[in-house]
């Protein structure tokens, strides 16, 4: 079994057309743990957390490591098409591989939908009699067409769009380090550090609140499984996987912790109330009067690069599970690589999707936000449980051949799986996530019927 395992897809991983550079790989990778969860996400896990929302983004860092390393380690020794759902399949059942690969699609066209919503909002800044239909449908041209042309110019827009997001972050890094150094803008006294230990200390609403941040932390985080996606697409994946991955630390050290731990030492964090973002008080204090504009176009490109991504990893891992008859065939048709039905499926559900959205009312983004969260760290648990079957199904030779084994085995991946766990035990415990539980699981729940309806019963004469 482990050798049919290995040997059957090896030709046709091979013979697929790949676009993505390894440089492609490394901005997706950068490009998809920075969006709006960062820019306007944290101000909330502030508030919930205080000064210790630094020890959450650490913690949800650490097991967003581990679930990459996981699939990192699957993709090297399987670079096939549909990726983690694939892997799901193979290690732990059809229903495994069928219901990850739809939860990840829920997962991101939901995250779409937030994203088109916020442009089309974001654009009344300077379009304020605009209908907002026109920005939509704007947007969804533009994502469409690079998702449509070919897996190159997908990456290539993914590499502008993440240029302009890390050059925001590191000038808002290299502008707090000014005010700090330089003594510019409005501080309180006490030193560098009084932010982070005054108006109720590092743990101003105890450990409850530092836990009621999680949500809001993995939701940053969200998105960042698409390495494992793109990865299959680049012309060297065994190389550019783990250079990818490995990057994983430094980009949550330098775009999050560092970023708002400069937010945090220079404003106080109760003054960080969401009605702007972290960001754009950083170059208020500096005496950026043009901020708010150049935070506006920064969450654009955020938004349209998350869209640009998650169209993409949700594209491929569907085409992925349609040639293994857990979609529809016809999903699987690929033109240059492209799966262009399955593209301009979603591109339809994203247009009645927004249209829905409009009617809703302002507190569907929260909503959508955990509800996205759920899916998320679903699909990361089922990453995390493929790998450590598919470490029981190998032997001790082909454990030693791993070209890119999991760090600190088999406790690492325990203290990711038990951390999800809790997740999903805070949405139980905190009544504002019992909506997005509930949607949740009733996806499971429809998905899983449809699997016993129109799946299993083909899928069983076939095996």
């Amino acid at each position: 079994m482990s050798t049919t395992t290995q040997d059957t897809p090896a030709p046709a991983a091979t013979r697929r057309r790949r676009g993505l550079k390894a440089r492609h790989i490394h901005f997706i990778a950068l490009g998809s743990a920075i969006g709006t969860g960062l820019f306007y996400g944290s101000a909330g896990a502030i508030q919930a957390a205080g000064p210790s929302v630094l020890l959450v983004y650490l913690l949800g860092g650490a097991v967003v490591y581990f679930m990459l390393r996981a699939l990192g380690e699957m993709a090297v020794r399987l670079p096939i098409s549909g990726s983690f759902a694939e892997y799901t399949r193979r290690f732990l059942g059809p229903w495994a591989g069928y219901i990850t690969g739809w939860m990840f699609a829920f997962e991101m066209l939901i995250v779409c939908l937030a994203d088109l919503t916020a442009i089309a909002i974001y654009m009344r800044f300077w379009f304020p009699d605009t209908a907002q239909w026109v920005w939509v449908a704007v947007t969804l041209l533009i994502v469409g067409a690079a998702n449509l042309a070919s897996v190159r110019w997908f990456g290539e827009l993914e590499f502008v769009f993440t240029i302009v997001k890390v050059a925001a972050v590191v000038a808002m890094i290299v502008g707090g380090a000014a005010i700090l150094v330089l003594g510019l803008g409005a501080q309180s006294g006490g030193g560098p550090l009084a932010n982070l230990t005054a108006d109720g200390g590092f743990f101003p609403h105890g450990p409850g609140g530092m836990i009621s941040a999680f949500i809001l932390v993995l939701f940053a985080f969200g998105g960042t499984e698409i390495i494992g996606v793109a990865g299959t697409e680049a012309e060297d994946p065994g190389t550019a996987i783990p250079k990818a991955v490995n990057t994983v630390p430094v980009r949550i050290l330098l775009f999050y912790v560092l970023a708002i731990g400069v937010i945090l030492l220079i404003t106080p964090w109760r003054q960080i109330t969401g009605e702007q973002s972290p960001f754009v008080q950083i170059f208020d204090t500096l005496g950026v009067n043009w901020a708010a504009a150049l935070l506006n176009i920064v969450v654009i490109t955020a938004a349209l690069s998350a869209i640009n991504a998650d169209l993409f990893g949700a594209g491929r891992v569907v085409a992925g599970m349609a040639r293994q008859r857990l979609a529809p065939p016809a999903l699987s048709r690929t033109v240059k690589g492209v799966p262009v039905l399955t593209t301009l499926a979603m591109l339809a559900v994203l247009v009645v999707g927004v249209a829905l959205n409009a009617l809703l009312p302002e507190r569907v983004f929260t909503m959508v936000a955990s509800l996205a969260t759920f899916a998320t760290i679903f699909v990361w648990l089922m990453i995390l449980l493929a790998q450590v079957a598919s470490r029981r199904g190998m032997s001790r030779e082909e454990r030693e051949a791993l070209q890119f084994p999991v760090p600190l085995w088999p406790y690492g991946q325990m203290f990711a799986i038990g951390f999800i766990l809790f997740t999903f035990a805070i949405m139980i415990w905190q009544p504002e996530y019992h909506t997005a539980l509930l949607v949740g699981v009733g996806f499971l729940g429809l998905m899983s019927v449809l699997y016993l309806a129109l799946v299993h019963g083909p899928a069983a004469h076939r095996s």
